[in-house]
């Protein structure tokens, strides 16, 4: 196969691989806007297109810089051919979480398929891979228990300093009946909703951002890296690359983060937001590359498990019997008569069943999933390049 043939496999390849990255990542950083009803799927589309290619542009070439050099200590490592078997399993495992409608972490992937190549050459930085994997650990625990305290204890009260509650219709409208459109506040629509609901978009746009930072260069870094192009195109090549599966298969991924796994008010979409966002930047801001997906997935999965489990008081004065902790779910087993004071800030009629709160079968396959992409990445990578290449180096 000529190079030229072989260039024009590779860059098809990548931008598979920034298909997939576009469905991975759109659900994660707009997947609690699209929940709560406040941007739709196009418009989270839009954004994730726009803010990721800022991201990759800005911050994101310091990681296609560093990428290859970091994990890999041996030059030459990186060549045309396995530059695109690298990015032919990235792609692959990334296309295995969308086309089930599971955001895989796009950095576990890269990383894993990168390692794959590393340890088949003998030239993987085993320090460097063991501060990342440990970081990949902690990141997504983190972002659990804190969603799941909010959850279970806090988010009452947060709920009341916030006070917003989603209004039925859009949240703007426009004014067309003078020459210019003006926009206005739609029915029942609050100023408080809408500071809200802007915040919340916001929040979702600097998700994007970040993931532009690090995610542009697990679809280009291995042909940058191999020398064989220049990094401006392949960063317009990656970021196009993503805005088509941000407008297509991350539909999917959208539907899962925002609704599937938890129902996601606005006040808790927000928490959501906030919690994945700070752990992702902090990740960032140590030069860790952050598991993006991860941790805002474990996120929601935390937030929607406090709520589900977030105690009530029940007593029965007029027996005059002890008062009692138990679980929202528990709530259903109540006697007639039973006298019920909640801790919280809904009506105890409108609190759903903990499986309305949090869904365990959708949740278990979220995890399993998240967990078997980066593997097969892995494990495939590396069966490849040990038979193509292992008795060579």
């Amino acid at each position: 196969m000529s190079e030229a043939l072989l260039l024009a496999v590779g860059l098809v390849v990548a931008a598979f691989v920034g298909y997939n990255i576009g469905g991975a990542t759109t659900g994660p950083a707009f997947g609690p806007a699209v929940g709560a009803g406040v941007l739709s799927k196009a418009g989270a589309a839009a954004l994730m297109s726009v803010f990721f290619f800022v991201g990759a542009g800005t911050l994101g070439r310091r990681v296609v810089d560093t990428l290859g050099e970091e994990l890999i200590t041996r030059s030459g490592v990186f060549t045309l051919e396995t530059s695109i078997i690298v990015l032919f399993f990235i792609g692959g495992g990334l296309f295995i979480g969308n086309y089930y409608g599971v955001p895989a972490s796009t950095s576990m992937t890269a990383v894993g398929a990168i390692a794959g190549l590393g340890v088949a050459t003998n030239s993987l930085d085993w320090a460097v891979m063991g501060e990342i994997a440990v970081w990949w650990i902690v990141a997504p625990i983190v972002g659990f228990w804190v969603s799941g305290v909010i959850g279970r204890y806090l988010y009452p009260t947060i709920n009341q300093w916030v006070a917003i509650d989603a209004s039925e219709g859009p949240l703007v409208e426009f004014d067309r009946s003078g020459t210019v459109p003006k926009p206005e506040l739609g029915p029942g629509t609050t100023r408080r909703e809408l500071t809200g609901a802007v915040v919340l978009v916001a929040i979702g746009c600097l998700m994007a951002f970040s993931s532009g930072t690090s995610n542009i260069a697990n679809a280009i870094a291995p042909l940058v890296g191999a020398g064989v192009v220049d990094m401006n195109p392949m960063i317009v090549l990656g970021s196009a690359a993503v805005a088509v599966g941000a407008f297509t298969i991350a539909r999917r991924t959208l539907d899962t983060l925002g609704n599937d796994i938890t129902e996601l008010p606005l006040t808790a979409a927000i928490i959501v937001a906030v919690v994945a966002s700070g752990i992702v930047i902090g990740l960032s801001a140590i030069g860790i590359p952050a598991s993006f997906v991860i941790v805002a997935t474990m996120s929601i999965v935390g937030l929607g498990w406090g709520r589900a489990t977030r105690t009530m008081t029940v007593g029965e004065g007029i027996r005059g019997e002890k008062e009692a902790a138990v679980s929202v779910g528990a709530l259903a087993a109540d006697e007639p008569g039973d006298e019920v004071r909640e801790i919280g800030e809904e009506d105890p009629d409108d609190i759903p069943d903990a499986v309305d709160l949090f869904n365990p079968t959708t949740t278990a396959r979220v995890v399993v999933m998240q967990n078997v992409v980066p593997l097969v990445s892995t494990i495939g990578a590396l069966g490849a390049f040990y038979v193509l290449f292992g008795f060579v180096w």
